[in-house]
């Protein structure tokens, strides 16, 4: 599953927070738009779970458009025609940044030998690359949903980075009901008789079973009620009458369906093990003595947070407690809540209101 595409090799090894060290570890990133002669004009894109760095590049693997091309490009909210847009893919993932199934130094990949990361890991990746590009200040830094987390991450820990933050539909710390989902979906790839404890990289078979199962129930906390049941409702597919037996009959079925199928082309089972877990293990006041507050103490960055109303996922409470906990800091904050009828993945839908919040962050 580890596919060769630009990438650059860290200097050094990247320190972890778990203790370990990772040598010679890449990051495959993607460029867009012209670097200012006093590099002013930079902004990091960070992506979500299953994102990569193709954010307004056509996929090489699946050919569909970047995941947010409505957002980046020239005359965009995110105008290459002023900045220079960087994304990169995180560590653990399988887009040619080092992970699961990366060859590890003894030339064999290292599956379950890779060590398990965090968020502030994958931060530290992005600063060695920015570093590695003589980037040392963002003119933004932008992230939906775990790109959100990395945004927060990177604000707290190297405030001096990045001028303006911006967070959609993100959150400081994960809840209980998010690391349940998550655990469904873990369960679902080790119960795989093909993921082999996580050593299916030599043989014909991967976890491509578990991996959708755990894509599909992944996929429900990114809809909302609303949504679902304007899209779909009870109707059946491509049947006038139900089955009577294990078919899809719904269209919902068949949705999910191809959502688990389409999803296990393109990404690597043990990467999902461990993206999974960095996301569970965050929560940025842990991080800072228990306090959210302390996480910002003293940053001059601006900050902007976006939530949508049906999204269950992350809900507006999680902004409003990051938003209060800058105020607490003594921080610039604008924060708003966009009506949206498709949950979470409202961040990467068309919706004019979010392209108006995000153009006017920006510039």
């Amino acid at each position: 599953m580890s596919h060769s595409f630009p990438s650059l090799e860290l200097p050094d090894a990247l320190p972890l927070d778990s203790g370990q060290a990772l040598a010679g570890a890449r990051i495959a990133y993607e460029t867009y738009g012209e670097l200012a002669s006093d590099k002013s004009n930079a902004i990091l894109i960070c992506h979500a779970l299953t994102g990569d760095q193709f954010v307004a590049s056509t996929h090489p693997i699946t050919g569909k458009p970047g995941w947010w091309e409505r957002m980046v490009g020239p005359g965009k909210p995110i105008d290459t025609a002023r900045h220079h847009i960087i994304c990169a893919n995180v560590i653990g993932s399988c887009m040619g940044s080092t992970g699961p199934a990366s060859a590890a130094a003894d030339g064999a990949p290292y599956a379950m030998r890779f060590p398990v990361i965090t968020i502030r890991d994958m931060v530290r990746a992005l600063v060695a690359l920015l570093d590695e590009l003589g980037i040392e200040r963002l003119h933004a830094v932008v992230g939906g949903s775990m790109g959100g987390m990395q945004a927060l991450s990177l604000a707290a820990n190297w405030p001096e980075r990045a001028s303006r933050v911006l967070v959609i539909a993100s959150t400081a710390r994960h809840s209980a009901q998010n690391i349940a989902f998550h655990e469904v979906g873990r369960q679902a790839i080790m119960a795989d008789p093909a993921w082999q404890r996580g050593d299916y990289y030599a043989g014909d078979l991967s976890p491509d079973n578990g991996l959708a199962v755990a894509r599909m129930a992944a996929h429900i906390t990114y809809l909302s009620e609303e949504g679902l049941t304007e899209k779909f409702g009870r109707r059946l597919q491509d049947r006038e009458a139900k089955s009577f037996g294990f078919d899809a009959d719904f269209q919902i079925e068949s949705y999910l369906r191809y959502q688990g199928s389409g999803f296990t082309r393109r990404f690597d089972a043990n990467s999902y093990l461990y993206i999974t877990r960095a996301m569970d293990y965050f929560d940025l006041a842990e991080e800072h003595g228990g306090r959210l507050a302390n996480a910002f103490e003293g940053t001059a960055a601006r900050f902007c947070l976006v939530s949508f109303d049906t999204d269950w996922l992350y809900p507006t409470a999680e902004s409003r407690h990051i938003v209060h906990a800058l105020n607490a800091a003594g921080a610039k904050v604008s924060f708003v809540e966009l009506s949206a009828p498709n949950g979470h993945d409202s961040f990467l839908l068309e919706h004019t209101q979010l392209d108006r919040v995000v153009r006017g962050f920006i510039e």
